[in-house]
């Protein structure tokens, strides 16, 4: 077995499970670290088949002591999720084992089918991955699970919000003001609950981007039953950070033309945008720095501070 780097390389006791799990006569022939995740390690793991061929997996392990301790409720979450959207018409990984107390890899393990395809992050052809990604969330809220996943949660508060320097102070605390009410009633939905371009994979043709297709939707750590605002909040405050705050203003109405339904009323709206928004002003660094990996050098933790100010100064002006 071979590594292309030395971060690539599986631990010995996770190497033998998931060894154990492929079908007579492979071998995982080689590893390869990816790059994007936030939470855990990821790998591509290249498996060679009995026939001469190979195939993919991809690994997916908890080290951080922070998160392996909330490894096993998120792997139980995404085992879940996997296992109901298995054979829906939504482009998930197919589930192939998974260990969330560490019960035999040296830390909290899922292994996955591999997809064909990658993130997309830059600007070129945005107009026509805003409204694929839209159908797509449609799709996504329009499942019925046959067991619903647990209640959406919301940890931001209005005490733990991070005003960016420089930012409009009375804009800012008006936003405040909006989520120290009770959440408004919703209908709910299966939300996939960290939608956004980063854990989208395409197939972009080249050199025509008005032919891309969607050819999957990863990381179901967080999937929740909820109000399909709160997933169209997220993705949206995703694109106003990496692409300005316009493209996330779009991304509801383009949610809305793929047949979607939000809150009716604009007090409602605010709400939920306001709430993803100020959400993520606690974690902008840990945010940009993926972002920055997958490479949009531009988006320094500053800048993206400031597409976040004038975003959600921008709900505040357009909803409040």
């Amino acid at each position: 077995m071979t590594n292309h780097d030395e971060a690539s390389a599986v631990r010995p006791l996770t190497l033998a499970w998931a060894s154990r799990h492929l079908e007579v006569g492979e071998r995982i022939v080689r590893t390869d670290a990816l790059h994007g995740g936030i939470t855990a390690e990821m790998r591509r793991l290249t498996i060679g088949t009995r026939d001469g061929g190979t195939r993919a997996l991809v690994l997916r392990t908890f080290v951080d002591p922070f998160h392996v301790e909330r490894a096993e409720d998120s792997l139980n979450r995404e085992t879940g999720a996997l296992t109901q959207l298995a054979g829906t018409d939504v482009p998930a990984p197919g589930l192939v084992a998974v260990d969330p107390t560490a019960a035999h890899c040296e830390y909290p393990s899922l292994l996955m089918t591999h997809l064909a395809g990658r993130s997309v992050l830059n600007d070129e052809g945005l107009e026509t991955r805003i409204h694929l990604l839209a159908r797509q969330l449609v799709a996504i809220h329009a499942l019925r699970p046959a067991k619903r996943p647990r209640e959406y949660e919301t940890l931001t508060t209005a005490d733990t919000v991070v005003t960016p320097k420089g930012a409009d102070a009375a804009a800012w605390a008006a936003a405040v003001d909006v989520i120290r009410k009770p959440a408004p009633p919703y209908e709910g939905r299966f939300l996939h609950r960290d939608f956004q371009p980063g854990n989208v994979l395409f197939d972009m043709p080249p050199p025509r981007p008005a032919g891309a297709r969607i050819t999957g939707v990863v990381d179901w750590a967080a999937a929740s039953w909820g109000p399909a605002d709160l997933d169209v909040a997220h993705c949206s405050t995703n694109l106003a950070l990496l692409h300005g705050p316009a493209w996330g203003l779009r991304f509801s109405e383009a949610y809305e033309e793929a047949g979607g339904v939000l809150a009716a009323a604009a007090s409602e709206r605010l709400y939920w945008g306001v709430r993803d928004g100020l959400a993520c002003s606690e974690e902008v660094q840990q945010v940009a720095q993926p972002w920055r990996e997958a490479g949009r050098a531009e988006l320094t933790t500053r800048v993206v501070e400031e597409r976040l100010d004038a975003y959600v100064t921008a709900l505040m002006d357009t909803l409040g």
